[in-house]
C-alpha cells in the first residue's frame, strides 16, 4: 500500500505541476495581463522553479522546504503570508501533517480539507444506509426463485437503474420531486447549516439509485449459485421449509461476494459525488475537488488527490481481509 501510495502520488504531483498548469496559477495570482518575464518571475520567486523530486520530497515532507528571499531586504520571508508558511527552512509536508496552502481560498489545505470530508462523509453515510438493505433484499428477493416473475422485474428494474448515470437521475429526480410535486425544495448548499429531510434526499437518491442496481445484481448472481448446490438440495429433502433453507443455509454464503461489491462502493462513491455535490450545491469533496481543479490550486489539488487514493488503498484492504474471514474456504498464512 505505501509503495503503490508514493507511485501513484508521484504521477499525479507531476501531472498537476505541468507547465501549462503552473502559468495558470501564476496567472490566477497576478495580473491576467501580466507578462511571460513577470510570470517566470513569480513562479521563481515561490519555488515553482526548484528541482522536480526536491520539490515532490518538501511536499511529502523529506526534504526542507525553503523560505523564499525578500529582493528589497535580502531577509527571508515565508512564501504564503495568508497561510503562515515558515519563514526558516524546516520540514513541512505530507509526514508532517501539512497538505500546503490553498491559493484559491487563501488559507491551509487541511482547514478546507477535512470539512469538506466530513460533509461527504455524512452523505455517504446515509447513501450507504439507503443502498445497502434496499440492494441486497432486491438481491435476494430475485435470486430465490431464478427465471420467476419477480426475478424479472427486479431484474429489469436493476438494469435500469445501474445503466442510468448520475447526471441523469439526478435532473429526473429534480424536475419530478422538486419541480412538479414540490416535495423536496430545500437546496443542498443548507445542508451545512442543518441537514434534513427536504434538502438532503435529492442528493442521497441520486448517488444511491445507480448502486442499488449494481450490488442487486451481484447478490442475484451470488444468490442463484447458492441455491443450486447440493446442501442447499439435502436441506430442501430433509424436509425444511423453503424460507428455512434460504435463510438459514443460502443467505449467508450467498452474501460472500456482495460484502466485497459493497466495499468496492467507496471508491466509486469517491466519483459520484463530484457529480453529485456539483449539481446540487452541496460544499463536500467532490465540490471542492472541482473548485480545486477550475481555480488551479495545485496543493488542494494534491491534497484531494492524496485523500482519494489513501480512501480507495485502505477499502481495498478492508475488502481483502473481510473476505478472507467471510469465506471458510479463505485462508492467510
Amino acid at each position: 500500500m505505501a509503495v503503490t501510495m508514493l507511485c501513484l502520488t508521484l504521477v499525479v504531483f507531476y501531472m498537476v505541476n505541468l507547465e501549462p498548469n503552473l502559468t495558470k496559477l501564476a496567472l490566477s495570482q497576478m495580473d491576467m495581463r501580466a507578462t511571460r518575464a513577470d510570470q517566470e518571475k513569480w513562479l521563481e520567486r515561490n519555488g515553482y522553479r526548484q528541482n522536480f523530486f526536491v520539490r515532490y520530497g518538501q511536499w511529502i515532507g523529506v526534504v526542507k522546504k525553503q523560505p523564499i528571499i525578500n529582493p528589497a531586504t535580502g531577509n527571508p520571508t515565508a512564501r504564503f503570508t495568508f497561510c503562515d508558511d515558515p519563514a526558516v527552512p524546516v520540514y513541512s509536508g505530507v509526514l508532517q501533517g501539512d497538505f500546503g496552502c490553498s491559493t484559491k481560498f487563501r488559507e491551509t489545505v487541511a482547514k478546507k480539507l477535512f470539512p469538506a470530508l466530513g460533509a461527504t462523509g455524512v452523505l455517504m453515510f446515509w447513501v450507504l444506509a439507503v443502498m445497502v438493505p434496499i440492494s441486497l433484499l432486491i438481491g435476494v428477493l430475485a435470486g430465490m426463485r431464478e427465471g420467476s416473475r419477480t426475478d424479472r422485474t427486479l431484474s429489469v428494474a436493476s438494469i435500469a437503474s445501474t445503466a442510468t448515470p448520475e447526471y441523469v437521475s439526478g435532473v429526473i429526480f429534480t424536475v419530478i420531486f422538486a419541480s412538479w410535486l414540490g416535495w423536496f425544495n430545500g437546496s443542498a448548499a443548507s445542508a451545512s447549516r442543518g441537514i434534513t429531510f427536504y434538502n438532503f434526499t435529492l442528493p442521497v437518491m441520486t448517488l444511491a439509485i445507480y448502486g442499488i442496481g449494481y450490488i442487486a445484481r451481484m447478490t442475484r448472481a451470488s444468490m442463484v449459485e447458492v441455491m443450486t448446490q447440493q446442501y442447499i438440495r439435502t436441506a430442501r429433502l430433509k424436509g425444511l421449509s423453503f424460507s428455512a433453507v434460504v435463510m438459514k443455509h443460502a443467505l449467508r454464503n450467498a452474501l460472500i461476494a456482495p460484502f466485497t461489491v459493497i466495499m468496492l462502493q467507496f471508491p466509486w462513491l469517491l466519483t459520484g459525488v463530484v457529480v453529485v455535490e456539483v449539481m446540487f450545491r452541496y460544499q463536500g469533496f467532490g465540490y471542492t475537488l472541482v473548485e480545486a481543479a477550475s481555480n488551479n490550486d495545485i496543493d488542494l489539488l494534491l491534497g484531494c488527490s492524496l485523500v482519494s487514493v489513501f480512501i480507495v488503498l485502505i477499502t481495498q484492504l478492508i475488502s481483502d481481509v473481510g473476505y478472507a474471514y467471510l469465506n471458510p474456504r479463505i485462508r492467510v498464512q
